[in-house]
């Protein structure tokens, strides 16, 4: 439900992202990596097993955190891996590990959804994408490894993965900053 919504989503924002200057985006981007990273920072970490919500009374919010979070991927160009985490957490009240995990479905068909409209309209140098392809599935193996480690550690691998996010995000805003 998340990913087939997200479809719908990525395709309208990367529709629309397409017509923004790359520097606004990138700068747009960094901050709401910077927001992103601090709701999870304030997020609450459960003591139990997460109770997971998926049912006929959650669909309208299961949905509409999936159109929100494709839109806001197919908008910014990006596959918006740390955005479905939290929207699936969100959505669902599933744990950071459920939603790693689950949202590699909607990473994927968010990207593919993003990566065809732009490749439509010319967008796309091919290479350099095979390389990023090859590369994400070499550190595939590495990141399911270390993310089992952290997740054993209540609470580490929310922080570590905000920890990044805000990092790259503050590279992003002083590059984007600096090339103005």
């Amino acid at each position: 439900m998340f990913a087939l919504a997200g479809v719908i989503g990525a395709y309208g924002g990367s529709t629309v992202g397409k017509a923004v200057n790359g520097q606004h985006l990138l700068l747009a981007f960094a901050v709401l990596m910077l927001i992103i990273a601090g709701v999870m920072l304030r997020r609450k970490e459960q003591d139990e097993a997460p109770k997971i919500a998926c049912s006929k009374q959650n669909v309208p919010k299961v949905m509409g955190y999936g159109l929100l979070t494709g839109a806001f991927s197919g908008f910014f160009g990006i596959g918006g891996g740390f955005l479905i985490v939290p929207g699936l957490i969100a959505a669902t009240g599933m744990g950071m590990l459920e939603a790693v995990g689950t949202s590699l479905v909607a990473v994927t068909a968010f990207g593919l959804t993003t990566a065809f409209n732009y490749a439509a309209a010319g967008l796309v140098d091919w290479p350099l994408a095979g390389v990023f392809v090859a590369g994400g599935l070499i550190g595939t193996f590495g990141g399911a490894r270390l993310a089992k480690t952290l997740a054993a550690q209540r609470g580490l691998l929310t922080r570590v993965f905000a920890t990044v996010v805000i990092v790259v995000a503050l590279y992003m805003i002083w590059r984007s900053v600096g090339d103005a």
